[in-house]
C-alpha cells in the first residue's frame, strides 16, 4: 500500500484527509478519483475502507503551494491475514486525526469483490475499474425483493433482461443449461411487449419461453375474488351500489352452489366456476320483478300469465321471467319488487362488459376444443401462468393489449393467484416438514402504471394484491422485482419492502430524493452521482452486496425490444411509404 496523507477530520459520515505531497496527487491521479477507494488505519490494527466523495484544492497562506483535501465516507473495515482479506461492512472504529491513509493495492479491492461461496452471482464490473468483477450474494439478492429504477432511456429493460439471462445462464444467445432444465421460475408483467425477444433463442438451444398475450391468456372471471368482481362489474360511486353488491353477491354464490353441488362451504371468494350469464339474468329479473299482492295468494313474484314464482332464486338464474304489470285492482293487485327499476344502469353495464370482445379472455375464455373452463380445469389455468405446460423458466404475460380500464383487475387477479399458489404450496410442504422448493420471482415492469403511490379506486385491486406480496411473499417463496422510471410515484409500501436496489441514471429530483430516503445514510454520496451515470451504469446497494458500488452492466444478448428510434437518422432518409391496410388490419385484429 502507498501512503498518501493523514486524517485531519473524522465523523461517522465524513473523514477528511490532507495529502502529504502535492506531487502525489499528480502521480496517482488515476487512483484518486470520486467513488474510488482509500484505506485508513484506525489505530486498532484494522484498516478502514472508505469511498472518495470529494476532492478539493486550497492554496496555502503564502499562495505558493496547494494543499489537496479528500473527503470520503467509511463503508467497512478489513484485516490482512495469512488466508487473504477478512472484510466486513460496518462495525467501524473511526480513525483519529493524524492516522495515515493509503491507496489500497489492487489485490485488496479484487479480494473484496471477488467471487466466493457467498458472493457468486455476477452483476457486471466496477465502473471505475473494469478489471474488477462485481458479485453479489445470489440467495439474498433473488430471495428478497429487488427494485430496479432509472429514467427513461437509462437502460432499465436491458438491466432486467441481463440479470434474468444471467440467472438462466443465457450467454450471448446460448443456453448454457441446455443439458437440463433448471428449477428457476420468473413471471414478467410486460406492459410494452419488450421482453419476448430477450428470451427467444434459436430452436437448437432448447429454451422455452412461455408468452401469454391477450389472445392466449385465459383468465376466467370465476377466479376473481369479491374485490376484483366488484371492480369489474360495479360502479362504487353510484348511490345504490350497496344494493348492487348485495344482489350480485347473492347471485354469484347461488350460481357457484348450483354448478358445484358436491362442494361444501362455498363463499363469495371461493375460486370455483359460476355462470356470469346466470348472474346477469338474476340481476335483470330483480330489476323487473313484480310482487303479487293479492290477499288470497302468497306474496311471491308474479308472472305475466298470473302464476307466481315458487323458487325465485333458482328460476331467476335459469330464465328471464316475463312479469305481470303492476295493478291496484283487488283480484290482480301487484306492485314493484324492492329493486324494480333500481338496476337499470347495472344491467346495461353487465350487458356491455359481457359483449365487449376485448374482454373475452376474462368473460368467455375457451379451451382448445372450444369448451368452457370449469372448476376442474383450475390446474390447467395455474400451469399456464406458472410455465408448467411446456416447462418454461420464463413466463411473459404481455399486457400491452389489455384495455386500461381492466389492467388493474387483471394484474390483481394474476398476482393474487400466484401468491395464493405459493402460500398453499408452502403450507403443503410444511405439513410434511419440508420447505418450499419452487420459489418464484414476479417482475413488475412499469410498476408506477398500476401500483401508484396516489390514485383512485381503479388501482385498489392491483395495489392490494402486490402490496400483500411485498409484505408477505418472501415467507412463501414469492419475491418481487419492481421496475419503474418514476420511483417517487410508486407505492411507498412496496418500495419500503425492497432489500436490494439497482439504480440507473435518475434525473428527476423527486425520484433522486425518493431513492436517497430509502438507502442508508452512508450511501448518500453515491446517490449524488445518479444524474451523471452513463447508460448501463447503475448503483447497486442492499443486503446482497459486498459493498455499495457503481457498476457497469454488460448488454443482454438477445436484446429486449426497447431500443429508441434514431429519429435524426430516420428523418434524413428518403420518404418511406406506409402499408396502411396492413396496419389497420392489425389494429382491427382481422
Amino acid at each position: 500500500m502507498i501512503e498518501i496523507g493523514k486524517v485531519v477530520h473524522s465523523t461517522p459520515g465524513d473523514i477528511q484527509i490532507v495529502l502529504n505531497k502535492v506531487e502525489d496527487f499528480e502521480r496517482y491521479k488515476t487512483r484518486i478519483k470520486i467513488s474510488k477507494y482509500l484505506s485508513i488505519e484506525d489505530g486498532n490494527n484494522l484498516l478502514i475502507l472508505a469511498s472518495i466523495n470529494n476532492i478539493s484544492a486550497n492554496q496555502s497562506i503564502d499562495a505558493k503551494t496547494i494543499n489537496y483535501t479528500i473527503s470520503c465516507s467509511p463503508i467497512g473495515c478489513y484485516t490482512l491475514t495469512d488466508d487473504g482479506i477478512d472484510f466486513r461492512q460496518g462495525g467501524i472504529n473511526l480513525p483519529s486525526p493524524t492516522e495515515p491513509a493509503y491507496l489500497p493495492d489492487d489485490d485488496v479491492i479484487n479480494a473484496i469483490f471477488s467471487s466466493n461461496k457467498n458472493f457468486s452471482f455476477n452483476i457486471g464490473h466496477l465502473s471505475n475499474n473494469q478489471s474488477v468483477e462485481y458479485f453479489v450474494d445470489g440467495n439474498k439478492f433473488f430471495g428478497k425483493h429487488i427494485a430496479v429504477v432509472g429514467s427513461t432511456g437509462s437502460g432499465k429493460s436491458c438491466a432486467v433482461a441481463r440479470l434474468l439471462q444471467n440467472i438462466m445462464r443465457i450467454n450471448e444467445g446460448h443456453n448454457e443449461n441446455i443439458a437440463s432444465i433448471k428449477n428457476s421460475h420468473v413471471i414478467i408483467f410486460d406492459i410494452h411487449s419488450e421482453y419476448q425477444s430477450a428470451f427467444t433463442l434459436s430452436k437448437d438451444e432448447e429454451f422455452n419461453v412461455n408468452c401469454l398475450d391477450v389472445e392466449k391468456l385465459c383468465l376466467p372471471y370465476w377466479l376473481m375474488n369479491s374485490q376484483e368482481l366488484e371492480a369489474l362489474f360495479i360502479e362504487s360511486n353510484e348511490m345504490n351500489s350497496h344494493n348492487q353488491i348485495s344482489q350480485f353477491k347473492k347471485a354469484v354464490i347461488l350460481s357457484k352452489e348450483k354448478h358445484n353441488p358436491l362442494m361444501e362451504h362455498i363463499n363469495y371468494d371461493t375460486p370455483v366456476y359460476f355462470d356470469i350469464k346466470e348472474v346477469y339474468r338474476y340481476i335483470k329479473n330483480k330489476n323487473n320483478e313484480v310482487i303479487n299482492k293479492n290477499d288470497t295468494s302468497p306474496h311471491l313474484p308474479k308472472k305475466s300469465d298470473g302464476n307466481v314464482v315458487e323458487n325465485a332464486d333458482a328460476v331467476y338464474l335459469d330464465e328471464e321471467v316475463m312479469f305481470a304489470s303492476t295493478s291496484t285492482a283487488k283480484d290482480t293487485k301487484a306492485s314493484n319488487g324492492p329493486y324494480n327499476g333500481e338496476f337499470e344502469r347495472f344491467v346495461t353495464r353487465l350487458e356491455t362488459k359481457l359483449s365487449d370482445k376485448r374482454l373475452k379472455f376474462i368473460t368467455s375464455p375457451k379451451k382448445v376444443d372450444g369448451s368452457t373452463f370449469k372448476t376442474g380445469d383450475f390446474d390447467v389455468i395455474l400451469k399456464q401462468f406458472l410455465g408448467y405446460i411446456e416447462k418454461s423458466n420464463v413466463t411473459i404475460i404481455d399486457l400491452s393489449a389489455i384495455p386500461f380500464e381492466v389492467l388493474s383487475i387483471v394484474i390483481s387477479l394474476l398476482s393474487r393467484i400466484i401468491f395464493d399458489f405459493a402460500f398453499h404450496y408452502s403450507k403443503f410442504r410444511h405439513s410434511a416438514n419440508l420447505v418450499n422448493d419452487i420459489p418464484f420471482m414476479l417482475v413488475c415492469e412499469e410498476a408506477h402504471n398500476y401500483i401508484p403511490k396516489n390514485g383512485g379506486a381503479e388501482y385498489n385491486a392491483s395495489k392490494h394484491s402486490i402490496e400483500r406480496i411485498a409484505k408477505e411473499g418472501r415467507k412463501y417463496g414469492l419475491n418481487l422485482m419492481v421496475v419503474s422510471q418514476r420511483p417517487s410515484e410508486v407505492s411507498e409500501t412496496i418500495f419500503s419492502q425492497c432489500n436490494n436496489f439497482i439504480v440507473l441514471k435518475l434525473t428527476n429530483i423527486n425520484d433522486q430524493n425518493c431513492i436517497k430516503n430509502l438507502l442508508p445514510d452512508n450511501n448518500a454520496s453515491l446517490v449524488d452521482a445518479l444524474p451523471t451515470l452513463a447508460t448501463g451504469e447503475c448503483l447497486v446497494v442492499g443486503d446482497a452486496v459486498p459493498l455499495p458500488a457503481i457498476v457497469k452492466m454488460s448488454k443482454p444478448n438477445p436484446l429486449p425490444s426497447s431500443s429508441n428510434v434514431n429519429v435524426y437518422d430516420e428523418w434524413n432518409k428518403d420518404w418511406v411509404e406506409i402499408a396502411f391496410e396492413d396496419v389497420i388490419k392489425r389494429w382491427r385484429k382481422e
